[in-house]
């Protein structure tokens, strides 16, 4: 009997990546979870991410402890209020953490070789997100080049591929997918400044996208809100 193929996947504990879990199980791996506590304004994120790593029932779930706040730059590192209520209208934000997912990616690089995986899962979306240039096709492609390059595996013909099938989805047709595929979207998070009790804000961009895209896609959002006049 042939062993099982494993695949990384970046597990935030949001919609996206909660999403990738599934298309991982859809594409027959065995998930390696792997979640960073990267000194990010709180913890909520953390625990919604180990609630969907046991949901999938992933065979292992890695939290990695890196501290982004050494150098700060983003409101999610640093002292910085959250921007609410504004016009996402593709200019790059101060929730932008400098280069975050090339660190996330080079994370998941060392444990695939390590491990014998040939694949790598992450939610980065270009349709429905914040104006991060890390979340860009022509970034992924260059980053697997690189990692192809970089690798003892991939010397060895063992070539590393990264998956990313949410790139070119609206929120809606991502959460549509999902609950195709069996996603349970309570378990998730996405606020950027939740309460000390973890309830969304309803106002940071990313609840905002969570929002729209629910609405959009004709599902009630299980999101717990602070008020109801944020969950509007």
């Amino acid at each position: 009997m042939s062993e099982k193929k494993k695949a990384i996947v970046l597990l935030s504990g949001g919609i996206d990546s909660s999403t990738c879990c599934a298309f991982a199980r859809r594409d027959h791996f065995e998930i390696l979870a792997m979640s960073f506590s990267y000194g990010q304004r709180h913890s909520v994120e953390l625990d919604s991410a180990r609630k969907v790593a046991s949901f999938f029932r992933a065979e292992e779930h890695r939290i990695v402890e890196i501290d982004l706040r050494a150098f700060g730059g983003s409101s999610l590192t640093a002292p910085v209020d959250v921007p609410k209520g504004r016009s996402i209208d593709g200019e790059i934000p101060n929730t932008y953490v400098p280069a975050r997912n090339t660190i996330f990616l080079s994370y998941a690089l060392g444990w695939a070789e390590v491990s014998g995986c040939r694949d790598i899962y992450t939610g980065v979306n270009s349709v429905d997100y914040s104006g991060y240039p890390d979340c860009r096709p022509e970034f992924i492609h260059s980053f697997q080049c690189m990692a192809n390059l970089a690798t003892k595996a991939a010397v060895e013909g063992n070539y590393l591929t990264i998956h990313t099938p949410l790139i070119s989805l609206t929120k809606a047709q991502i959460i549509r997918k999902g609950i195709e595929m069996g996603v349970d979207y309570s378990l998730t998070h996405s606020c950027y400044d939740p309460s000390p009790l973890g309830e969304a804000c309803g106002s940071c961009d990313s609840c905002l996208i969570r929002k729209i895209g629910f609405q959009e896609a004709g599902v009630k959002d299980p999101t717990n809100y602070m008020s109801k006049a944020a969950a509007e």
